[in-house]
């Protein structure tokens, strides 16, 4: 079940440490400074929909294991609802990266693995509401014949560049 051992794992480590006013005006101080590039279109690459074709900064790197549709209890959210499990995954990835001292602005990659690729355009919808869509994150979607829970649609993956 790497999907909740996953979300423990973020639980743990947002739990270990009391994160102060300070440390929360210094994470907005270092969103400020980012040090990312975005390639939307080397040259002899046609520019993507939605995602930037290179991305790249330095920093310390976080790797966010794949999010599922599960809450902090590990109760499935929205079964049969891409859009749903979508919410779910993207508000759990904002957890696990702010228990790393990131937000999505510092995400340089997304991974995306669906068991439907008509399931994107709401796990878009998703998407859109954490990242800014000006300066999207280099992304792979892969539709998978199965996920390790039958009932899950989706399970997104994030990398991210801090200062």
């Amino acid at each position: 079940m790497a999907g909740l051992r996953n979300t423990r794992w973020c639980d743990a480590v947002s739990s270990g440490e009391d994160r102060g006013v300070d440390e929360k005006s210094t994470q907005n101080e270092k969103q400020k400074q980012s040090r990312l590039t975005h390639i939307a279109a080397p040259e002899g690459v046609a520019p993507g929909t939605g995602y930037t074709q290179v991305v790249s900064g330095t920093g310390k790197l976080i790797a966010v294991s794949g999010q599922i549709a599960v809450d902090e209890k590990g109760e499935l959210v929205g079964e049969g609802d891409a859009g749903a499990q979508a919410r779910q995954v993207f508000e759990n990835l904002n957890r696990c990266l702010a228990a790393a001292g990131a937000t999505f602005d510092d995400v340089v990659k997304l991974t995306f693995y669906v068991t439907d690729v008509a399931h994107l355009p709401a796990v878009r919808v998703a998407r859109d509401a954490y990242v800014d869509v000006e300066r999207p994150p280099a992304s792979t979607a892969v539709q998978v014949a199965a996920l390790f829970r039958p009932e899950l649609l989706l399970e997104v993956e994030a990398w991210a560049l801090v200062p």
